[in-house]
């Protein structure tokens, strides 16, 4: 691990791991975990590619800014292009999963103009256009984003300074069996990290700040009148898309109408596997992106 600091001033922790003459996989975990999810692909692929696997803004170690407007997606997405910039990078493989893919659908947006992104490699985030329209008109989805809603609710503070974010995750999900995937080592350094109540409230700012909108269940399930969604340009770089279809908060739904949106997709499919696919069922995550970091551009 090292501490970069960016341009912006935001000091993140970050484990780079490879070749420096490589190239270079930028990776981007989600809520509510750490560069340490990607355990099983850094092993894997740290032998001929430079992994650069960053503990984001509010999590862990890394610069936690009070105040929800710190946490909107263009400073999160800037971040990482900030975090190349200081790295020396110019060009990179964006690689994320839930939130982190959610930022690295952006930096890859972006960064395919600016010639910076090669390629995007996404785990169980939806695009930014699919998401909005199902929180709208499927139930399923809305159902499964309803723990948005409490993560929002400035109450939920309390929780978190009794309890730490465990008890926020008590509330909106239950009590749930621990995953058997999951090694006693990982769940340990988890939990560990639930217990700052400072990243708590740092990392519940990233659903604060998010502008999709989730209404509660007894909402028409229909687009807004003269709904309009955000002008996204097409994704023209090769894009890997891994989708796990046991995942409880992002049903299939979100792979429909996909392939009309980016230009050069792939989609794997990861049946038997939940919302954690890439140490759920690391083989076939791995399998996916070494088929498709092979391709010649």
């Amino acid at each position: 691990m090292q501490r970069v600091t960016l341009g912006n001033g935001i000091e993140l922790d970050v484990f780079d791991e490879g070749p420096r003459d490589g190239p270079v996989l930028i990776f981007l975990h989600g809520f509510p975990d750490s560069h340490r999810t990607w355990r099983h692909q850094v092993a894997r692929f740290s032998d001929r590619f430079r992994c650069i696997v960053p503990d984001q803004r509010g999590y862990r170690g890394s610069s936690k800014p009070k105040g929800v407007e710190n946490y909107t997606p263009d400073k999160l997405i800037g971040d990482i292009f900030l975090l190349a910039a200081a790295l020396d990078v110019a060009k990179f493989t964006i690689v994320g999963h839930d939130w982190g893919g959610a930022i690295a659908w952006g930096v890859a947006l972006i960064g395919q103009g600016m010639g910076r992104v090669e390629r995007a490699v996404i785990l169980n985030a939806p695009h930014p256009t699919i998401f909005p329209k199902l929180l709208y008109t499927n139930r399923q989805q809305r159902q499964a984003s309803q723990y948005f809603r409490l993560f929002r609710d400035p109450a939920s503070d309390a929780i978190v300074e009794q309890f730490g974010l465990g008890g926020v995750l008590l509330k909106a999900f239950g009590e749930t069996p621990e995953n058997p995937k999951m090694e006693p080592e990982e769940r340990a350094a988890l939990m560990a990290d639930w217990e700052n109540r400072e990243a708590a409230i740092a990392m519940l700012n990233w659903y604060r700040a998010s502008p999709m909108e989730v209404l509660d269940m007894d909402a028409p399930y229909a687009l807004p009148a003269g709904y309009q969604p955000v002008p996204i340009p097409r994704l023209t770089i090769p894009t890997l898309v891994v989708w796990a279809m046991d995942d409880i908060a992002l049903p299939p739904a979100n792979l429909d109408g996909m392939d009309e949106l980016i230009d050069d997709l792939t989609v794997v499919k990861v049946p038997g596997s939940g919302h954690f696919v890439q140490w759920e069922a690391p083989d076939e995550v791995n399998a996916a992106m070494e088929a498709f970091l092979a391709r010649k551009a």
